[in-house]
């Protein structure tokens, strides 16, 4: 989709093509690019389709060039994105603007919040007669947003940690991985980005004036806070990932050991059974009935006790006779509590009727 923009009394206001007044400066917006939209702006503006192809790799880093044969200078930059319908739902895309005369002209194959931004005129002191202000606004607005997706994604990734530690399945895995790809995407294109900021300034491609100087020097800061902000989210990350492994191998650790400890007391009146079942001469062979109900009395005998001494001895092999024995010790000291209160009482009262 292509829109044309020009700037009347401080505000972008979207012209169609035959409207478009030839002596005012024209922001030319592409977004999510169809092959006819390809053809029209090669056709239109004359853009070679080399760095067309470019501009729609989403791979593409930031570069900043001049293309003498068609008389445009092209500067690429990399965007975030957040599309919540995909599995990873932030990415970078890059973002291709062209300079041609009276025509500054953004190409990208998707749409982005950083586009929507200028678009509804939520950038303050935007001027669309200086084209090397409005790149270096784009560059500061990408820097705001990723900013943002980071402290989101930080918090996401640490909500999906906590309802690890409660129940863990493949889904938050995934979930995981996928705010990791993000993070990953985000440091790459921010450290490519950098490097564009880096070329602005030691080349003369486009020309800079006092104010654009030190609009790029703001840029430059925010963007490198936003790598630091990557690098540290991407660190973080990884620890916590390390700590949720070992906690979950150590709450593993734990259940084998309980049905480790189940199935040795099973084993008592299998034992039982196997040595009545033998056939060889034996008690209660004859007795029917009564022989039946006596070996499985002494089963259960044997597994209970069994499973006392186990949970006797170890604090994990008992889920329900640990919180069993808790809960009578909280019974008794309650009611030892009671009794020395009411001890208490009687001496008051004693001691005021002496009185």
């Amino acid at each position: 989709m292509i829109t044309f923009w020009q700037q009347e009394d401080g505000r972008l206001v979207k012209k169609d093509f035959e409207e478009l007044n030839s002596e005012h400066n024209t922001w030319v917006d592409a977004r999510s690019v169809t092959r006819d939209d390809i053809q029209e702006l090669e056709e239109k503006f004359n853009i070679d389709s080399e760095n067309m192809l470019d501009v729609l790799d989403p791979d593409e880093l930031s570069r900043l060039e001049k293309n003498e044969d068609f008389g445009y200078t092209l500067t690429i930059l990399r965007l975030p994105v957040f599309s919540p319908g995909d599995d990873i739902s932030y990415f970078c895309a890059p973002l291709g603007i062209i300079i041609s005369g009276k025509f500054l002209i953004t190409i990208c194959w998707t749409d982005c919040e950083v586009l929507k931004d200028f678009s509804a005129n939520r950038i303050k002191e935007l001027a669309l007669s200086d084209f090397t202000a409005f790149t270096i606004r784009f560059l500061a607005r990408a820097d705001v947003m990723y900013l943002r997706y980071l402290k989101e994604l930080y918090r996401r990734a640490t909500t999906i940690q906590n309802e690890m530690f409660r129940a863990v399945e493949n889904q938050e895995f995934l979930q995981l991985l996928n705010i990791q790809k993000s993070l990953l995407y985000f440091e790459t294109s921010l450290k490519s980005n950098q490097l564009l900021l880096e070329k602005l300034r030691k080349t003369r491609i486009l020309k800079l004036d006092d104010e654009d100087q030190d609009w790029l020097d703001d840029v430059e800061i925010d963007n490198r806070q936003a790598m630091e902000m990557a690098a540290t989210y991407t660190n973080i990350m990884a620890q916590m990932n390390d700590a949720s492994a070992s906690l979950i191998s150590n709450n593993l650790s734990i259940v084998m050991k309980r049905m480790t400890i189940i199935s040795l007391v099973m084993m008592i009146p299998t034992f039982i059974t196997s040595f009545f079942g033998m056939n060889v001469p034996l008690p209660w062979m004859h007795t029917g009935f009564w022989g039946m109900l006596f070996i499985s009395i002494i089963c259960i005998a044997a597994a209970v006790a069994g499973w006392y001494i186990i949970a006797k001895t170890s604090k994990y092999a008992s889920p329900i006779v640990v919180p069993r024995r808790k809960k009578f010790r909280q019974r008794r000291n309650e009611r030892k509590q009671k009794k020395y209160i009411k001890k208490q009482e009687k001496l008051a009262e004693k001691s005021r009727g002496r009185k």
